[in-house]
């Protein structure tokens, strides 16, 4: 599959098979893929636990709750936990000294004296404030896109949601106390349309991308997004006309009650 098309097709998947175990190695590759993310400093603060929910304790099963459509995490077989490890920036010294080894970072004779004399003492000064939400979930994102990605390339579905009492959560988890989650994922094969009816509603482009300028809206090309139209990553938009047949199927199925939302 092409990346365009993988972009197009991937859809956030809310309704899975929870009789079907996910391999860990497909897992493992998700991981994979969310370690090469790019990271600030190669601090690589993004970590995770991944709970298999038919071997995981109940009280850990227990703790990992969602405040909306919490019916999801009683589908998924997987439920990965993505956290910052804050402790990560204090080994950032040895992460430059390492990008610089690589060549990745710095050039000339002397790049090693100026990574000792100058930027290492900088960012050493502002370490604490580097601990702060920030820069870590910006680049603890890319990764967990990737891991999406991966997920969606070997025909799993996933779903990104907010914790419910992450203070219990990193408890049950025997997490350290400097871990910040994230957010949770759920991880299954979907019992829903690869369509999942449709491509999701987004804000206009012009609305959200600017050029030299805020209030100046990036212009949108047709040509490209015909383009991106053949390629799969543009898609049919939301809803399906069979979308709401589809969804109270699902809910018989999967014997959901209430209206999904909480």
């Amino acid at each position: 599959m092409e990346l365009r098309e993988a972009i197009g097709r991937r859809r956030s998947i809310r309704f899975m098979l929870p009789y079907k175990p996910v391999e860990p190695e497909k897992i493992q590759r998700m991981l994979e893929a969310a370690r090469i993310a790019s990271h600030w400093g190669n601090v690589q603060s993004l970590r995770a636990v991944v709970v298999f929910k038919d071997s995981a304790s109940p009280e850990v099963i227990q703790a990992i709750t969602a405040p909306v459509a919490g019916f999801q995490i009683r589908l998924a077989p997987v439920v990965i936990v993505w956290y910052v490890e804050t402790a990560a920036v204090d080994e950032q010294s040895d992460r430059l000294r390492e990008l610089l080894k690589a060549g990745a970072l710095g050039f000339g004779d002397d790049k090693e004296a100026a990574l000792e004399r100058q930027l290492i003492p900088f960012f050493s000064g502002i370490k604490e404030r580097l601990k702060e939400p920030g820069m870590n979930e910006m680049d603890c994102g890319q990764g967990i896109a990737q891991a999406t990605l991966m997920a969606f390339e070997q025909g799993l579905g996933t779903c990104l949601l907010g914790g419910g009492n992450t203070e219990k959560m990193r408890q049950n988890l025997g997490l350290p106390e400097s871990a910040r989650i994230l957010i949770i994922q759920t991880v299954g094969y979907p019992a829903e349309s690869p369509e999942a009816g449709g491509q999701r509603p987004r804000q206009p482009f012009e609305s959200l991308f600017h050029m030299n300028g805020y209030g100046k809206p990036f212009p949108r090309s047709a040509d490209v997004v015909e383009e991106l139209h053949a390629d799969g990553m543009l898609q049919q938009p939301a809803p399906a006309p069979w979308r709401e047949a589809e969804l109270e199927y699902l809910r018989q199925a999967l014997a959901i009650k209430g209206n999904g939302l909480i």
